[in-house]
Order: structure tokens, then C-alpha cells, then sequence
């Protein structure tokens, strides 16, 4: 199985600019109706606008806000400080900066994680690999 995410948004051009330099993928497709961002030929993300239809019907209702309520895009990056300097260059708002999960001991999945918002609102994490953080952490002391 490979999960295929789709969420709807306000302006497919200027999402997929964001996604793009945030996750260092490319347009797979374009457009301003829909848009597939592939990382090395996999399909990463979808998106697609609210207000098309196609043959499917709308996706999401662009009158229900906050966009997402209760979900987490959440993305692991190999280059995460790298990414968390993109993250940085775009201006995004910052829900919750680089922070080791769990914060302290050992356990969990012993990583680093950034959270943000896209220009739709949409929560967006940001995850170095499972156990690059470990504890105690070696770096320190």
C-alpha cells in the first residue's frame, strides 16, 4: 500500500510553490484545478480546488473553516534541518519549532519534529527519521 493524500485548496499554483520548496518535490502535473507533487518519482502529495468539481464532485466545502480541523499532514524528511530552513525562507507559521518527540527520555520515536501551518491553514509536520534523535542524546555532553 502507498497512501496517495489529496487536500483541497483556496490556490493550486500557490500551494503547490509552498509544497514544493518546503518538501523539495516537483509538479508531477500542474495546473490551477489540480496539481500531483512526486519526491523521486512517488507521488507525495495531491492537490486539488475546492471550488472544481470534475467528474468526482466537489472534494471539501471551502466555506467549512479551520481547513483540516484534527488532521496532520506529517512528512518525514531525510534533511530535516535542511527543511526546517525552507520552512523558515517561506515565512510559515510556526505552530511548534524543531523539538525532539519525546521532548525528554528515552522511547517514542526518538526523532525531531517542526510543526506549521501552509497557506491554507493546513497542519503540517516535519519529521527527521525514526530514532535520529536518540537519548540520551550523543551530541550533547
Amino acid at each position: 500500500m502507498r497512501p496517495q493524500p489529496l487536500i483541497s485548496v483556496t490556490d493550486v499554483v500557490r500551494s503547490s510553490r509552498f509544497y514544493q520548496e518546503l518538501l523539495g518535490c516537483e509538479s508531477g502535473h500542474g495546473g490551477r484545478e489540480y496539481e500531483r507533487l512526486l519526491r523521486d518519482g512517488r507521488l507525495v502529495l495531491q492537490l486539488h480546488a475546492f471550488e472544481v468539481e470534475h467528474h468526482h464532485g466537489r472534494i471539501g466545502d471551502e466555506a467549512l473553516r479551520p481547513y483540516g480541523n484534527g488532521v496532520a499532514l506529517w512528512f518525514e524528511v531525510d534533511d530535516f534541518d535542511a527543511a526546517a530552513g525552507r520552512a523558515q525562507a517561506l515565512e510559515a507559521e510556526i505552530v511548534r519549532p524543531p523539538h525532539r518527540n519525546p521532548p525528554d527520555g528515552p522511547g517514542g520515536p526518538d526523532h525531531r519534529e517542526l510543526w506549521l501551518r501552509d497557506p491554507d491553514g493546513y497542519l503540517v509536520v516535519l519529521a527527521s527519521p525514526d530514532g535520529e534523535s536518540p537519548w540520551p542524546d550523543p551530541r550533547v555532553g
